[in-house]
């Protein structure tokens, strides 16, 4: 399947920040991929240790640097903290450190299966993390966008040239045009 476009992003980012028959924990993961290109197999192995809360803000850590969550966002990843369950479990909430927990005591819920469920929801991890991946590569500097979200620099860079273009190839080619003699102003 192809590209989803920027409209179809914000739209389905509405629908989970809004839609209280979805499951809490697919409502965030679904979020995490569509505004913070977040990969499903990175999504699994949070912990609850990556969830910091104070008076003021929730903030997530995805990569070297946490991200502030917004209000509706930070209440849904509060509530799937507090609500969370594996499906192996029954009645209380899960004691295993995972913001997700698995099928499997002390696990975290499969990269697999994680996809799935996003994929019975409507989200298409690997269209809508690219399309997350685009728009951020578009308004943040690469050095930013790879502390963020934990990726490499070099992968940020690759993305900020796919969204607007290898701009220092434009500046040297300026650069070099300007050192150029005029040949109009020979004196021949």
């Amino acid at each position: 399947m192809g590209a989803i476009d920027t409209e179809t992003r914000w739209e389905q980012a509405r629908r989970l920040l809004s839609d209280s028959t979805l499951k809490p924990e697919d409502r965030v993961a679904g979020l995490l991929v569509l505004l913070y290109a977040q990969r499903p197999a990175a999504i699994s192995r949070l912990t609850l240790d990556h969830v910091h809360r104070d008076d003021q803000r929730v903030e997530l850590q995805l990569g070297s640097v946490p991200v502030v969550l917004p209000d509706p966002l930070a209440d849904l990843v509060l509530h799937v903290v507090a609500d969370r369950q594996g499906h192996a479990s029954l009645g209380a909430p899960d004691t295993s450190p995972w913001l997700f927990p698995g099928g499997r005591p002390g696990h975290p819920i499969s990269s697999f299966r994680l996809s799935e469920r996003l994929r019975e929801i409507g989200i298409l991890p690997g269209q809508s993390r690219s399309a997350a991946l685009f728009q951020l590569a578009e308004e943040l500097p690469a050095a930013l966008l790879a502390r963020m979200l934990g990726i490499h620099i070099s992968v940020a860079v690759q993305w900020q040239r796919a969204a607007a273009g290898d701009w220092t190839d434009y500046a040297a080619d300026v650069s070099g045009r300007n050192n150029r003699p005029d040949p109009s102003r020979s004196g021949t």
